[in-house]
């Protein structure tokens, strides 16, 4: 019996599964010809076709004789010969169709004929089988159905091998094709430490076999986007001088079932051919999701053909395969599949990096550029790195990177301005001084919109009684903008340093909400009520999300420690629904009281900012130490 498993081993690249998909339409067409040809060169020609003897009326001359066979039966046969032919041609036809075409055609027309004799029929038996027998019934079913035959052969080819060119894309690099090294790194000490132990793992297997260890070692990395998970693992394979087999998590999303199962499948036969081989599977999250979730049953088969791959196999084949995934998320803040972690004995968790990190990660980027193009003595790469708070090393290259097109289009050198500007325009996007220069009573809105949120931010420090110059040194702001952002669909914006969002507490929680709020309440300070505007709508939404967490999920204003929105009850969102109104309509109100404070320098600050559009940092605080008197903010605290 032909084995179709080998088959499919030998199928190694697109040139030959093309090649037999042509080789399958190639015999399906000859088929069909054949049967075609055959019409010309066997002795009798077959057919069901009634006009054929209808039309022998105006061949009449050229006909040697005609006959009918079994007259009386369900299916007589007409047989026909012409005079300059040798072929026999039998018409089958029903019985009913036989007394029309006698009546109609052969008496009516005077069209000569006979009833075959049993003599005759005895000398021509292949003339009464039904189509002349099994070869001459598939010849016939073929010619009658080829391009039927073909989308089904068609369809069997996708189904066991995929569509030529839009399979799993999985190139193999070698260790000497492979680039950089762990010193490409900056900081990250944890992990690259997590880094060396998997390795004295994979290279000394013998004496881990000692204490009984001698399951594959299989990796996961996880982690935000752009901190360096793929680069590790090209980094890992270099080290240990493996080949590498790298993939991309979503192109094992088929669309049919057992598509994503043959992919891994292909991948894990690639790498056991060479022995010892790391397969890199990035953006893999989607496989780590509980599995019975959905209707897509072909995900479910996915990740349980992976399930069986990252145990190994019994044989010495797979031995030195080692699996590496990567995720953006992990168990902390998703839910994952239970079977699918316990198959991974080593897992990297990646992290954003911190101030001292991102301070060396900036100065690398720079120090790879050409010397000259960076003005180090106007560099203060501690300031930059405050800045770009919560950025990942691949974020802070594209500042870097933003930060090299701005010099090169302003024919100037890199210096720590340029760099702000630079992380402004990376995180912004374009800002357009245009678009609002003619809506004077929308640029007052944003004015007064916009310094509602900073005063809000500084609010608690002022009235805690820090100095101005303090307070200036705990803002986060940067400038302050009345120009439009296509990027946000803005026409302003504050832009402020990152923040570390990590273990805020319930008082600064409730800072946050009131900044946002500090939008709206300007624009009800100065417009009332009913002249609040729609542009506070992302505010709301991001405030609604915050107290949605602190009251539902973190219960931070009851005693009972509860995560409610566990709860399906309708009683318990009810509840909670009622929390979340009264909060935020006490933290409104106490915003609202608090901007009322800052009415008269917020007036004049916004005629400032309405003729200059862009106030810094700097030049914010310089008109503050003008205009506000932090005194009666302390006293009324």
């Amino acid at each position: 019996m032909f084995n179709f498993y080998k088959l499919q081993l030998a199928l190694k690249n697109t040139w030959v599964r093309i090649g037999l998909l042509l080789l399958t339409a190639s015999l399906v067409a000859w088929i069909a010809l054949g049967s075609q040809t055959g019409q010309d060169t066997s002795p009798i020609v077959r057919s069901q076709d009634i006009s054929e003897i209808t039309g022998l009326v105006a061949k009449r001359d050229k006909l040697d004789y005609l006959l009918i066979a079994r007259p009386l039966s369900d299916a007589p046969r007409y047989i026909y010969k012409f005079k300059d032919s040798a072929q026999l041609h039998v018409v089958k036809v029903p019985s009913t169709s036989h007394i029309n075409l006698e009546r109609e055609v052969l008496l009516r027309n005077g069209l000569p004929y006979a009833i075959a004799r049993d003599d005759y029929l005895a000398s021509h038996k292949a003339v009464l089988q039904d189509e002349g027998g099994a070869m001459a019934g598939v010849s016939s079913f073929v010619q009658r159905h080829a391009f039927d035959i073909f989308l089904v052969v068609l369809l069997l080819f996708v189904l066991k091998f995929g569509i030529p060119g839009m399979g799993l894309s999985a190139s193999v690099i070698s260790p000497d094709k492979l680039k950089g090294s762990m010193d490409d790194l900056i900081g990250m000490e944890d992990i690259k430490q997590e880094v060396l132990h998997l390795e004295d793992m994979i290279r000394n297997r013998a004496v881990y076999k000692q204490h009984n260890i001698d399951k594959p070692f299989n990796v996961m990395l996880t982690g935000p986007a752009g901190t360096g998970k793929t680069k590790l693992a090209g980094y890992l394979a270099k080290r240990l001088g493996y080949p590498l087999i790298q993939a991309s998590g979503s192109a094992l999303e088929s669309g049919y079932i057992g598509g994503g199962s043959k992919a891994l499948n292909a991948l894990y036969r690639k790498a056991a051919a060479r022995g010892n081989c790391i397969i890199f599977l990035d953006e893999a999250q989607a496989l780590f999701m509980p599995r019975g979730r959905g209707e897509k049953k072909w995900e479910d088969d996915t990740a349980n053909t992976l399930l069986g791959l990252l145990d190994g196999v019994k044989s010495d084949e797979g031995k030195g395969v080692i699996w590496v995934v990567a995720s953006n998320f992990d168990e902390a803040n998703s839910q994952m599949d239970e079977a699918m972690l316990r198959r991974f004995s080593v897992k990297i968790n990646f992290r954003l990096p911190n101030k001292g990190e991102r301070e060396q990660l900036l100065r690398s980027f720079l120090q790879r550029k050409e010397e000259g193009l960076v003005d180090w003595n106007d560099m203060d790469l501690a300031q930059v790195a405050e800045i770009t708070n919560n950025l990942s090393p691949a974020l802070l290259e594209t500042v870097v990177d933003r930060a090299s097109l701005l010099s090169i289009q302003e024919k100037t050198v890199i210096n720590t301005d340029l760099m702000f500007r630079a992380f402004e325009r990376a995180t912004i996007g374009l800002t357009d001084r245009a678009t609002t220069a003619e809506k004077t009573r929308q640029r007052e809105r944003i004015a007064l919109h916009e310094l509602g949120h900073f005063f809000m931010q500084i609010d608690p420090y002022l009235r805690e009684g820090l100095s101005l110059a303090e307070v200036k040194e705990k803002s986060h702001l940067l400038k302050i903008s009345t120009e439009s952002v296509s990027k946000l669909n803005a026409l302003g914006y504050v832009l402020s340093a990152g923040d570390d969002m990590s273990l805020r507490t319930l008082e600064e929680m409730e800072r946050d909400v009131m900044q946002l709020y500090g939008g709206v309440a300007a624009e009800e300070l100065f417009y009332g009520a009913r002249g609040i505007s729609v542009g506070s709508q992302n505010d709301i939404q991001k405030a609604t999300s915050m107290l949605d967490m602190m009251v539902n999920r973190l219960s931070m204003y009851s005693r009972s420690k509860l995560d409610y929105s566990q709860f399906k009850s309708e009683l318990s969102g009810e509840h909670t629904l009622v929390q979340v109104e009264a909060k935020a309509d006490e933290l409104y109100s106490d915003t609202l009281k608090a901007i009322g404070d800052y009415r008269e320098v917020m007036d004049g600050l916004k005629d400032v900012l309405m003729e200059q559009y862009v106030l810094s940092k700097d030049q914010i605080f310089a008109l503050l130490e003008e205009r506000l008197d932090p005194e009666p903010l302390r006293l009324a605290a």
